[in-house]
């Protein structure tokens, strides 16, 4: 069974930091890199860092130095950790492989977790 869980979100101030974290299970996840993606509102869904099954990341210029990816592959999650909140990281974020396998039968996206950064 396909399944996508993302938590951690939440309200937080300017230079904040928050934790995310998303379970993952189905074939479609093994062995795969993932990835951190965000939607904002009226915005496309962009990926925001990747991270290869060995552990390789990358980021988007926008969070590079704020954020962190990082997986535990004997628990299937993979984490964001962001620091340094601004308001303009505020949108859904949704974890999946990355790249994203749209012409399987097996693919979805989660619920997705809500970061808001307000004061």
């Amino acid at each position: 069974q396909v399944q996508l869980v993302e938590s951690g979100g939440g309200l937080v101030q300017p230079g904040g930091s928050l934790r995310l974290s998303c379970a993952f299970s189905g074939s479609i996840f093994s062995a795969n890199a993932m990835g951190w993606y965000r939607q904002a509102p009226g915005k496309e869904r962009d990926l925001v860092a990747r991270i290869t099954y060995g552990g390789s990341t990358n980021y988007a210029n926008s969070v590079k130095g704020r954020f962190t990816i990082s997986r535990d592959n004997a628990k299937n999650t993979v984490y964001l950790q962001m620091n340094s909140l601004k308001p303009e990281d505020t949108a859904v974020y949704y974890c999946n492989t990355w790249p994203l396998y749209y012409s399987r039968s097996d693919f979805l996206w989660g619920q997705g977790t809500q970061v808001t950064v307000s004061s």
